[in-house]
């Protein structure tokens, strides 16, 4: 029934120690809209969601004879619980995957405990990638043999994320969603019932064509595009949601894989730019999850030297504006914590183009410390560029509304 590859089984479960205490509530110097988070799914999420005939198929958790928690879908095992999800957990510990609910915190899988550590860390708002059974592109369910079944997972997660996730606290976390991938035309029917009931963005691979998809210059896209174009639903591209940088045998794949980060963003950004969908589509919103922007300098360069002396830009037909002024009209760019690049690439990409991160619970994740970390990063700028990275940009992308007593005050 499956095309993905399902989990390896009998490895036994590492040990790993407990979680740590909670962390003591931090001094809030921002209010910040975090634009990169994670959630994990927890186990009821397609219970009563999905079609009679689909509900003994439903993804579901079950435990192994090893003592995993991972994600099964009509009886194939394929992934444990918990990944990535390191936030509160002792450094040792932070390379192991953990496998079972208990060795996460409870705030990456309840909604109510999220905005507890959302508040511990001070973090006013939150856009949320899936982390766990969908893939940070939502691209799982697009993968089933029998699609009908996959479009009902998508819709029953969405129905989920609205339902329960945003709907919870509708001012605090971002209605983002995932959608059918291998029909788009069925994929923006998914955006726009989204659209109508308040999502204002959803998740796509950065690289389609790693995913076995077509690749993001064929019109097979189209009709998605148009979709989000037309209901102002923002397109985000989360690093590694077409799969890492392949590397060679013998390298360290973490650490390597870690590093290249923002050289993924830049490959993606680069095609999705000269695909000529913001050309096609002016109103069309896209974010770089999770890249950084320590590059976004550089790719500006390029292409103004493209277009002014090498005569490798005799593609480009857009007619009202140059790639670099159509990157700075379209794209947003999210960093953790870029220190040596935040004073050269303000002025040259832009303010209102740039937004803040904590990645909650990943391990690139400043949780709890992020106001002390977007401090060292920002408290040289002006409050009004402050506000802007840290709210008001995220504000007009995502729909949160910001606050009334926002800091720092205008």
């Amino acid at each position: 029934m499956l095309k993905v590859k399902p989990v390896k089984l009998g490895v036994k479960r590492p040990a790993v120690r407990g979680l740590l205490p909670d962390p003591e509530q931090r001094e809030v110097h921002y209010t910040l809209i975090s634009c990169d988070d994670h959630l994990l799914e927890p186990p009821h999420t397609f219970e009563g969601r999905l079609p009679a005939k689909y509900q003994d198929m439903a993804p579901k958790v079950i435990e192994t004879e090893e003592g995993h928690e991972v994600w099964s879908i009509d009886g194939t095992p394929y992934f444990q619980v918990g990944f990535m999800a390191v936030a509160g957990r002792p450094k040792e510990d932070q390379r192991l995957e953990p496998s079972r609910f208990s060795e996460v915190r409870r705030g990456c899988w309840d909604i109510h405990a999220r905005i507890k550590d959302m508040d511990l860390g001070g973090i006013w708002g939150s856009v949320n990638f899936p982390s766990g059974v969908t893939g940070f592109g939502g691209t799982l369910f697009s993968e089933f043999n029998d699609q009908k079944f996959g479009l009902a997972c998508v819709r029953a997660w969405n129905d989920w994320l609205y339902e329960e996730w945003h709907g919870s606290y509708p001012d605090r976390i971002a209605p983002l969603g995932i959608t059918h991938l291998t029909d788009p035309v069925i994929g923006a029917e998914e955006i726009r019932r989204n659209a109508k009931r308040g999502f204002t963005a959803m998740t796509l691979p950065e690289r389609p064509h790693t995913r076995d998809l077509p690749p993001v210059y064929s019109n097979h896209w189209d009709p998605l595009i148009r979709a989000c174009a037309e209901t102002g639903t923002c397109i985000n591209l989360h690093v590694g949601s077409g799969g890492f940088t392949p590397q060679p045998e013998g390298a360290p794949m973490l650490e390597v894989g870690a590093t290249m980060f923002q050289a993924q963003a830049f490959t993606a950004c680069a095609e999705w730019l000269w695909s000529g969908w913001t050309s096609k589509y002016p109103d069309l919103k896209i974010v770089m999850s999770e890249g950084g922007i320590g590059w976004v300098a550089g790719l500006i360069d390029r292409l103004d030297n493209i277009m002014s002396r090498s005569g490798y830009g005799g593609g480009w037909t857009d007619k009202e504006m140059g790639p670099s002024d159509r990157l700075r009209n379209n794209f947003w760019f999210t960093m953790i914590d870029d220190p040596s690049t935040v004073a050269t690439i303000l002025p040259t990409l832009g303010v209102e183009n740039v937004m803040a991160e904590s990645d909650y619970p990943h391990g690139d994740g400043t949780w709890p410390d992020t106001q002390d970390v977007l401090k060292s990063l920002i408290g040289h700028l002006s409050a009004e560029d402050q506000r802007k990275i840290c709210c008001e940009n995220a504000s007009e992308v995502y729909g949160l509304p910001v606050p009334a007593d926002a800091i720092p005050k205008r």
